[in-house]
């Protein structure tokens, strides 16, 4: 089980790579604009996804930033926001080499913003953090192809056949 979330955490490190790369190409009008998205810039996406996972990341390890807000603007300045997310990746990919396979059956125990007690077990709240992760990209994504007609691909099969399976024959 522990492998598969390792291959989650390289991956999601490499896709938020490539849309970095991809959003370091906007114009700062382009990229700060109301586009209509949930958190309606692509700034605004970006900025979210980094606060879910330290929020996540505070729940897993009780270390670490904690965000209030899910609409935070941790990071104002692009590069800094970029090297932010480059050192929460390196850690969620340190958090997940560290875990057993008992680690992975057993629950974690956390209060959410409402503020609700909550039990689960730790596989579905990580699974539910690289979940979320690609949904937001998606809507970053999305936003990407209406500014600029082109997007990278951010398939999890393409992650795979470029680093996991590289080298597999039928991958």
């Amino acid at each position: 089980m522990r492998e598969t979330f390792e291959m989650f955490s390289g991956y999601n490190a490499w896709a938020n790579e490539r849309l970095y790369d991809a959003a370091a190409q906007l114009s700062d009008k382009d990229y700060r604009a109301d586009h209509g998205a949930f958190f309606k810039s692509m700034h605004g996406t970006l900025n979210h996804l980094l606060v879910a996972d330290r929020v996540w990341m505070h729940r897993f390890t009780g270390e670490g930033p904690l965000p209030t807000a899910l609409n935070a603007i941790l990071e104002d300045d692009f590069n800094d926001l970029r090297a932010a997310r480059a050192e929460e990746d390196a850690r969620i990919i340190a958090y997940v080499e560290n875990l057993t396979d008992e680690d992975l059956a057993g629950d974690i125990r956390y209060r959410t913003s409402r503020p609700a007690e909550m039990v689960q077990p730790l596989r579905y709240a990580l699974s539910h953090v690289f979940n979320h992760q690609t949904h937001h990209r998606g809507q970053a994504h999305c936003l990407l192809t209406k500014l600029t007609g082109d997007a990278p691909s951010l398939d999890l099969i393409v992650y795979q056949r470029e680093t996991v399976c590289a080298g597999s024959s039928g991958a």
